[in-house]
């Protein structure tokens, strides 16, 4: 089995004293949030950041005290994959989407991502975000 690592970030703004998160609906139709693989001689955070304006077109400040990692195998390419979520806040910037990998990306409350959302770990990293961002 092959091993993989990926990084990005749950993203965020605040419009007013609401929070939005950014999803990223894959080609396939599945929302998640910007991430993609390690290269060699990078960070975590420099993954995830280099990702999430790949993917996204955001250069968010990745907030401290957050990290969340997820593992599963993706069973058809015999691979097992670990991923690391940072937390990263933007303001005054326009998100587009990287149109060779994504369908859209799209800006949401909490429900709205729990509801787009398919996977029970995305949603976990979602709650964990919330939470922080809600304590801290």
């Amino acid at each position: 089995m092959k091993y993989e690592k990926s990084c990005g970030a749950v993203v965020f703004t605040r419009i007013g004293k609401e929070i939005r998160y950014v999803l990223a609906q894959s080609r396939a139709g599945h929302y998640g949030f910007p991430k993609g693989h390690v290269e060699p001689g990078e960070t975590e955070k420099e993954t995830a950041l280099r990702e999430i304006f790949e993917e996204v077109h955001l250069t968010p400040v990745l907030l401290p005290g957050f990290r969340e990692v997820t593992e599963y195998t993706v069973p058809a390419f015999d691979v097992r994959k670990q991923v690391v979520f940072f937390l990263g806040y933007y303001e005054s910037q326009q998100i587009a989407a990287q149109e060779s990998e994504l369908k859209q990306a799209v800006l949401v409350s909490y429900e709205e991502a729990m509801a787009l959302l398919e996977h029970e770990d995305s949603r976990r990293i979602l709650t964990g975000a919330d939470r922080f961002l809600k304590t801290h």
